[in-house]
């Protein structure tokens, strides 16, 4: 496939307007993707990851989660994300409604679900909480570039200034903090890091509430508090080995210790990478790797499981 179709447009979720995009194939999918972004993020910023999934028959479904990109309506919505609850909720609802909700065309795509940094943890917690099981169920494959699990030596904050923040949340969840990470910590490439720089939706504003929400769940996976329910069928993780925002040793050990359990499971290592796979030089490569990955559960999905690897 050649040609694709993107659309732009909103998703309603509790109250609040959320902007979408898609980038479709021009025939039927042969599998449909949510993709979740990241932390000062938005679905724009993946360069061609998802024109590339779309004209090899994957449909891409991606939106800018509360707080971020274009769903901020005005300045006072920067990083208002809300608590886990209603991060969780916000990417449940867009999962039911533009990825599972059935319709005659596409009853048997599969479906799979790609969260990067900020947006990896969110997809790992859902795909660990009781509560979001119906989904769960319905999902053929779980995809991890570089999930928050934990900060990278370079920015690891201090242990009392992260106690004080889960204190003072409690207090004035609302109150914001601009917390700017280098643009070469996230990208080898000079014109990615200008583009980094220059992006105006790019604030890297987050409310105490949001900030320790997104600590709370890294450190609930990592320490095994979360852990992935039984019913999750397949996982990638993908990570640089040269991340200097999240912790590669971090989703290692998790990995180890969860990951890997999976039957059909699969961790590639990108040596000398940095955070943003989807942006670094090279990044065709991982292009390749997710298109692969997912097709070569879609085209053959039929109860067996491809083999499993490190």
């Amino acid at each position: 496939m050649g040609d694709i179709n993107i659309v732009e447009g909103t998703f309603e979720v509790n109250g609040v307007s959320l902007h979408t995009k898609s980038w479709l194939p021009s025939g039927p999918p042969k599998a449909k993707l949510v993709a979740v972004h990241g932390f000062s993020d938005h679905i724009d910023r993946y360069y061609d990851l998802f024109p590339s999934l779309a004209r090899r028959g994957i449909a891409v479904l991606g939106f800018d989660q509360r707080g971020w990109g274009k769903s901020v309506r005005r300045p006072s919505d920067r990083g208002r994300t809300g608590p886990t609850a209603t991060v969780l909720a916000d990417l449940a609802a867009f999962i039911r409604e533009k990825a599972l909700k059935s319709s005659s065309s596409d009853d048997d795509v599969p479906v799979f679900v790609l969260g990067h940094s900020m947006g990896g943890g969110e997809v790992l917690a859902l795909a660990s909480t009781p509560a979001f099981d119906d989904i769960v169920a319905k999902v053929r494959g779980w995809i991890l570039e570089a999930p928050f699990l934990g900060f990278a030596p370079a920015v690891q904050p201090h242990r009392l200034t992260i106690v004080s923040g889960r204190l003072a949340a409690r207090v004035v969840p609302n109150f914001t903090l601009v917390r700017p990470v280098p643009p070469e910590h996230l990208c080898r490439d000079p014109a990615v890091q200008a583009s980094l720089a220059s992006d105006p939706l790019l604030h890297y504003t987050g409310t105490l509430e949001g900030l320790s929400g997104m600590i709370d769940r890294a450190e609930a996976l990592a320490s095994g508090k979360l852990r992935l329910r039984p019913r999750v069928r397949s996982v990638f993780v993908a990570h640089g080995t040269a991340d200097m925002v999240t912790s590669y040793e971090r989703v290692k050990q998790w990995w180890e210790q969860q990951g890997k359990k999976v039957e059909d499971g699969k961790f590639k290592s990108y040596e000398g990478w940095a955070h943003q796979l989807h942006a670094d030089p090279g990044k065709e490569e991982f292009y390749q790797d997710v298109g692969d990955w997912i097709l070569e559960r879609a085209d053959g999905d039929d109860g067996r499981r491809p083999e499993a690897k490190l």
